[in-house]
């Protein structure tokens, strides 16, 4: 019986000679990438405002929520090398998905989660028109993958509740509830962590 909570798997639009996920590293001010965070901003941003406010976000709006996140991705602790890592998803040739990765470091508490054995992804986002084509688990694994390599022993997340999809995708791949672990967000409702 299909689950009513779940959008059905899209029409794969990519011919299937060519139907392959691949995923790496792009600096956060690259055309692609670029265009993927203002679509990721565009859709987590539209969807609180509907939700909280009952109308679309508005074009100020979005330029504000735009400055303010390229501020946190690109100082320090942020997406750029070597503290952090935006990684790109392709499908078909085409950058459909993102997902960041950023180490964690600094005293234990409620502004931080300590030692640098910590990580924390966010930003994780496939466009629309390409999910339920197995893009945010691959990107996920791939996020996994370099905090590995990075020598982190525990990744977290934090997400919203009206965002009941990532939840469940951070849910399936071993996931579980921890306490807030950061003060400074108001859009972070659901604190998530995974030991690797």
């Amino acid at each position: 019986m299909p689950d009513a909570t779940r959008p059905a798997p899209a029409a794969d639009p990519v011919p299937a000679s060519t139907r392959a996920w691949t995923v790496e590293p792009r600096p956060l001010d690259s055309p692609g990438a670029v265009e993927l965070l203002r679509a990721y901003l565009h859709d987590v941003a539209d969807r609180w405002y509907r939700l909280h406010h009952a109308r679309a976000v508005t074009d100020e709006e979005m330029a504000r929520h735009w400055d303010e996140m390229c501020a946190d991705d690109s100082g320090p602790g942020g997406l750029r090398p070597p503290q952090g890592v935006l990684l790109v998803a392709r499908y078909g040739g085409r950058d459909a998905g993102c997902v960041g990765l950023r180490r964690l470091e600094g005293p234990e508490g409620p502004e931080g989660p300590g030692d640098a054995g910590t990580a924390e992804l966010t930003r994780m986002f496939v466009l629309p028109e390409m999910r339920g084509l197995g893009g945010a688990p691959r990107l996920l694994s791939a996020a996994e993958d370099v905090a590995r390599a990075w020598g982190v022993r525990r990744l977290l997340l934090n997400t919203r509740r009206d965002l009941v999809e990532a939840r469940a995708l951070y849910t399936r791949h071993g996931y579980t509830d921890v306490p807030p672990y950061r003060i400074d967000d108001p859009y972070a409702e659901v604190f998530l962590a995974k030991e690797l």
